[in-house]
């Protein structure tokens, strides 16, 4: 059963298919088994001040972790250097979870940046679950 997405009303937001929980952000698995998850960020980064030397070599990590524990090995993720000039960037991370019913996967943004982020419309995140 695939959980599809429409697209976000405005910036910042995602809006996702059943399952999916506005509020919270997160996929609750109605089943145990094994999940495909995916997500894609269109972020934007709007730098206060230009200091161009102080954004060499910034990160950006991406996750979905279940029950919000991101140490664990309940996690996938992809890890982006930013370039200096980059403004506007794409993210993806995809891969399969175990979920026992009930439990949930969520997805996290770790910004080592100093300037802010913002996600932008078009981002999704989606669930499939692939067998039990």
């Amino acid at each position: 059963s695939s959980h599809s997405l429409s697209q976000p009303e405005k910036e910042g937001m995602f809006h996702r298919g059943p399952g999916l929980n506005l509020t919270s952000g997160q996929y609750t698995a109605p089943i145990a088994g094994y999940y495909t998850f995916t997500t894609t960020l269109h972020i934007v980064r709007r730098e206060r001040q230009r200091k161009r030397q102080a954004c060499q070599g910034t990160r950006l990590r991406v996750l979905i972790c279940v029950q919000s524990h991101c140490q664990h090995n309940s996690k996938l993720e992809t890890v982006s250097r930013l370039e200096s000039s980059d403004d506007f960037f794409t993210i993806s991370v995809t891969g399969v979870l175990y979920l026992q019913a009930g439990q949930y996967a969520s997805v996290f943004v770790d910004n080592t940046a100093s300037s802010p982020l913002t996600v932008r419309s078009g981002s999704d995140f989606s669930a499939v679950l692939l067998g039990v």
